[in-house]
C-alpha cells in the first residue's frame, strides 16, 4: 500500500536516506536488506519513484519536501516540468490538487493539439473551455484554433498563475 504522508518523520527519513537536491537522487545511508549503504534507493511504481521506509511506500517527490523542509506538504507536490522522474529540488513545489492538474501536460486523447480546445462539429467552430474549482467554464467559440487556444491560455494564467500550462 502506498502512503503519501504522515506515517514517518523527517528525522527518520534523514536517518535512513540521503537526498541530493541537485540531482534528485536518493541513496541509503545505512544497509537495508540486500541494499548496501550508498546504493540507490527506490523503485519506479508506475510513473513515480517510490521508497519503502519502515515497511511503508512513499512517493520520492513527497519525501523530498519532507526531507528538505521538515514538514509534510499540505496537499500535493507538483513537478514544474511535468517529468515525474525529475525529483530535483528546483523542480518540486507544494501544490493543491487543482494546481497540480493545471500543470499537467496535454492529454494523449486530445485531438486538437491544444489544451482546453476542441472542435464543435455542429457549430463548425473551435470551442475553448477551462475547469476551475470543479466547474467547467465555457470560454467561447472561435473561427480559428489559435484564437481558442489564446483565450484558454489567458484564462489559465489568470486562474492558475505559474501553474498554468497551455500545452
Amino acid at each position: 500500500m502506498l502512503i503519501k504522508r504522515r506515517s514517518t518523520t523527517a528525522e527518520r527519513v534523514r536517518q535512513l536516506l540521503n537526498y541530493d537536491p541537485e540531482t534528485g537522487k536518493w541513496t541509503w545511508r545505512v544497509a537495508r536488506g540486500c541494499r548496501r549503504a550508498g546504493s540507490g534507493a527506490g523503485t519506479v511504481n508506475g510513473r513515480y519513484l517510490t521508497i519503502k521506509v519502515d515497511g511503508v511506500f512513499y512517493y520520492a517527490h513527497v519525501l523530498a519536501l519532507l526531507y528538505m523542509t521538515g514538514e509534510w506538504p499540505p496537499d500535493d507536490v507538483d513537478h514544474k516540468d511535468v517529468d515525474s522522474s525529475n525529483c530535483r529540488w528546483s523542480n518540486l513545489r507544494p501544490a493543491t490538487r487543482t494546481l497540480n492538474i493545471a500543470n499537467s501536460s496535454l492529454r494523449k486523447d486530445n485531438a486538437s493539439g491544444c489544451k482546453g480546445v476542441s472542435w464543435h462539429k455542429a457549430a463548425g467552430k473551435w470551442v475553448a473551455r477551462i475547469g476551475i474549482g470543479g466547474q467547467r467554464i465555457h470560454l467561447g467559440c472561435f473561427d480559428t484554433i489559435e484564437a481558442a487556444s489564446s483565450i484558454y491560455e489567458k484564462a489559465a494564467i489568470a486562474a492558475f498563475g505559474s501553474f498554468a500550462r497551455a500545452s
